[in-house]
């Protein structure tokens, strides 16, 4: 019903087909993708995969040489378990040792090796290496050409994705990074909790009053709470919108769907060495078996109220109620007591077990069902990058979204003298909860060249970096210099740090600024009556907040340095950019370099497999179509079309072609190229196609031939029509319609189409049904298009005016001033004449 009603209420108004790009939207999930198509004339709804289903399994693997995506990759993980790859989202930028690499080893069954940047690769059976980047990259290069399929093979570039509210920026560079390697373009990332936040909001309407909601999503891998505040934009407009305002997340990164998997399956795997005596823990192929076992028992159990406490007591370690959701009212500085419902979302939010545990926690009034708990994040990010595009016009909904760690600004205080110990000095520029989007402008009273940089405060997670980027910031000495010559007073350095609306911070823009003194008679009345500007606020402010950060190298959020708004001085001789070199983190996103080399490989992968598909549609095609022909050649019936059409000396011929074509294919099928087998399939087509026109023929003569006569017959009733038109206007004053020479041509047309029309079906009754006709149905088509042409065009004719009788007072006044004129003389006869000719036009124009 939500997909139905937010069809109705969608209202995508396009603009021209030929300026518009289409966008997808991807929610890459650990178990599922899902996916959505924005684009002219598509029905905005999820993007089906090649069987019609709505969801894609998150797994990509090898049959041997074979590739396979989906839910064909799943299914051969017990016979190929270290050639299939799933639940790949755990990987996204986790270094090698980290405990969240162990704890994926613990579900799948890949052998996993370390990548020069110290992230994570899989490893085929082959020897072969695949980061995780790559493999996430071919999955989405598969949506990527469904997308494309839908749309008649337009190429679909731009993609917008959702990505966890917990996401660091290293595993946020990771998602980007296996974007751009499948060829496409990232619009932007957007939390999964916001975007189910979106869909919701699309299909309703808000008061002036906030509305607080919980959006609590259980996926495969991890719990997540949203607490998103509704309410409208512009209430009494006939164009009001909705704002949604992100107050607070809370998130179990490890507590999911899957967890609950690894429980069954050691269940299952302890329960199997009770029966047999044997620890299957080594056999990969077992375990993955049982991986998939443990699945379809959770499923079962699930379903199944009175079987709830069998799973429950796998899970009394873990909590489903307190953490995410009081995390995220305690970080929105709510309680219960301000939230209207808690939205259940996430594959595992169906599962007894979650709603019971959530009910408990919240209340069951608070519950609500009611969007599609597998394809609301999909729909809403689709949504979210339609506005951000402007390509479409959508409901105005305005997103505020949140970062959830504390990031501060790390550098080395300046040493006062050559004994001064170095001090760090610690400066959380955004706590968690920070608006996305923010900018924030730091102030530095440096002398020389210095680092910063961008940390988290306490690791995200465990085993993960806490170094975000270094910035170094150079040329300090000498446009210290260049200010002070120009009269700066104590110049200082400013960059601006920032939170984007994906959820990366970097350091953009660092100047050495001062305020140059002016000794000007104005300039010295300015500064006697406080007319300094609202740059030297700006630094005097800044100034005192640093002074307090330096005081402390552990600085509470009262020593956060100010936020100032961006400002462009008119004058910028106060202003001097500095050099800007930015170093990566400790685990850095793939290099230009690296990316162009692995998207290179996958487009070397897919245009192998585009060749052996050809080849293998080409021999299929070619197989196919010799059990074809022999099935016509051994029926033999009499009265078959291909008998009755064939001569008994092609058959044969055919026979003998058909015979060296089995023995061909089964001798060189194995080895041959696509070329090959449409070289043989077409010796054979050359032999048949003769035989294949004669029973078109048949079928096609017919039809031309009363088209023809058609045409004849309503050609002659023409002509005796205008011939009697032609006879009735030479009666009166009423010129003809038609002339007599159209009429004759036309006549002459149409004996001459009759005459060789005649003759040749004469001939062509003469030709058997298993001989080349002589008379075609092309030929007869093309023959009477003149006749035809010929015709239209007096049809189209336009019939002549008929000319307007004069009044009887006009007549009579006319008579009348002839009459004079021939009275007066013949010197006055023609005036007399030309002026009873006006005075007759215009007595007629007045009637």
């Amino acid at each position: 019903m939500n997909r139905l009603l937010l069809g109705l209420l969608l209202c995508l108004s396009f603009w021209s087909h030929t300026t518009l790009a289409s966008l997808l939207a991807i929610d890459y999930g650990t178990d599922w993708i899902k996916a959505s198509l924005m684009s002219p004339g598509v029905p905005f709804d999820v993007l089906l995969n090649r069987d019609s289903k709505r969801k894609i399994q998150s797994s990509v693997g090898w049959k041997k040489e074979d590739r396979l995506f989906g839910s064909d990759a799943f299914n051969i993980a017990g016979r190929y378990p270290t050639d299939t790859f799933s639940a790949l989202k755990y990987l996204h930028g986790a270094p090698f040792d980290s405990p969240t690499v162990s704890f994926y080893t613990s579900l799948s069954t890949a052998d996993l090796a370390k990548t020069s940047r110290g992230t994570v690769a899989a490893r085929r059976s082959d020897g072969s290496e695949w980061s995780v980047e790559e493999l996430i990259a071919m999955q989405l290069g598969y949506v990527r050409d469904l997308a494309e399929s839908a749309v008649n093979g337009e190429k679909v570039t731009d993609v917008i994705l959702t990505v966890p509210p917990y996401f660091t920026q290293h595993e946020r560079d990771a998602v980007i990074d296996a974007v751009e390697i499948a060829g496409m373009r990232t619009l932007a990332l957007v939390h999964d909790g916001s975007s189910v936040a979106i869909n919701y909001a699309m299909t309703r309407t808000f008061s002036d009053v906030p509305e607080h909601h919980i959006i609590y999503d259980a996926g495969a891998s991890a719990i997540r709470a949203t607490i998103a505040s509704f309410s409208s934009v512009d209430s009494k407009s006939k164009n009001a919108g909705t704002s949604i305002n992100i107050a607070g997340v809370g998130f179990e990164r490890q507590v999911g769907g899957n967890e609950l998997d690894r429980r069954l399956r050691e269940i299952l795997i302890k329960d199997f060495a009770r029966k047999h005596k044997q620890d299957v823990r080594s056999d990969k192929r077992a375990l993955a078996k049982l991986w998939k076992e443990a699945n379809r028992v959770k499923t079962i159990l699930s379903a199944n109220a009175d079987a709830v406490a069998s799973v429950e007591s796998l899970t009394n370690d873990i909590d489903y109620r307190s953490k995410p959701i009081f995390d995220a009212l305690a970080n929105a500085d709510m309680t219960l007591d301000n939230i209207t419902s808690v939205i259940l979302t996430g594959g595992s939010s169906r599962t007894p077990m979650v709603q019971a545990a959530v009910t408990a926690a919240v209340g069951k009034a608070r519950i609500a069902q009611n969007v599609n708990a597998d394809e609301a994040s999909v729909l809403g990010a689709a949504l979210h990058g339609a506005g951000l595009s402007r390509q479409f016009k959508t409901k105005d909904i305005r997103l505020t979204d949140i970062g959830p760690y504390d990031i501060q600004v790390s550098y080395i205080a300046e040493a006062k003298n050559e004994n001064s110990k170095p001090r760090t000095i610690n400066t959380l520029v955004f706590p968690a909860g920070s608006k996305a989007g923010s900018r924030k402008t730091l102030t530095f009273k440096r002398k020389d060249d210095f680092n910063v940089k961008l940390t988290y405060r306490s690791p995200p997670v465990p085993g993960y970096p806490s170094d975000i980027l270094e910035a170094e910031i150079k040329g300090i000495p000498e446009a210290l210099k260049n200010l002070t010559d120009l009269g700066a007073v104590d110049p200082v350095v400013k960059a601006t740090v920032v939170l984007s609306e994906s959820g990366f911070v970097s350091v953009q823009d660092p100047v050495a600024f001062g305020e140059i003194k002016d000794d000007s008679l104005s300039g010295k009345l300015k500064g006697l009556f406080g007319g300094s500007g609202s740059s030297s606020e700006e630094t005097t402010a800044d100034k005192e907040t640093l002074a307090r950060s330096e005081s402390s190298s552990v600085p509470s959020s009262s020593q956060e340095p100010s936020a100032t708004p961006e400002k462009k001085p008119a004058k910028k001789d106060n202003t001097i950019p500095l050099e800007l070199k930015i170093n990566l983190a400790s685990v850095p996103p793939m290099s230009v370099a690296e990316k162009r080399a692995a998207r290179d490989r996958l487009i070397a992968i897919d245009r192998l497999e585009a060749a052996k598909h050809a080849r293998e549609e080409a021999r299929n095609s070619l197989e196919g179509y010799l059990y074809r022909v022999r099935d016509l050649l051994e029926d033999g019936a009499s009265d078959s079309p291909f008998v009755k059409c064939s001569q008994e000396k092609e058959r044969q011929a055919m026979q003998k072609k058909l015979q060296e074509g089995f023995a061909w294919l089964s001798e060189h099928g194995d080895d041959a190229s696509t070329k090959d087998f449409i070289e043989q399939r077409s010796a054979l087509e050359v032999m048949e196609k003769p035989i294949i026109h004669r029973y078109q023929e048949i079928e096609e003569f017919p039809k031309a031939l009363n088209t023809s006569q058609m045409w004849n017959w309503s050609t002659r009733l023409f002509i005796t029509e205008a011939k009697a038109n032609l006879t009735a206007s030479q009666d009166s004053d009423i010129p003809p319609r038609y002339t007599k020479e159209e009429i004759e041509s036309l006549e002459k047309t149409l004996k001459e189409h009759e005459r060789w029309m005649n003759e040749m079906v004469e001939k062509q009754k003469s030709v058997e049904m298993n001989e080349d006709p002589i008379l075609e149905s092309s030929v007869l088509r093309e023959k009477v298009k003149p006749l035809e042409t010929q015709l239209q065009k007096l049809l189209k004719k336009k019939a002549p005016r008929i000319p307007k009788k004069s009044g009887t007072a006009s007549s009579t006044t006319a008579a009348s001033s002839g009459t004079g004129g021939s009275k007066s003389g013949g010197g006055s006869s023609s005036p007399s004449s030309s002026s009873s000719s006006s005075s007759s036009s215009q007595g007629h124009d007045e009637l």
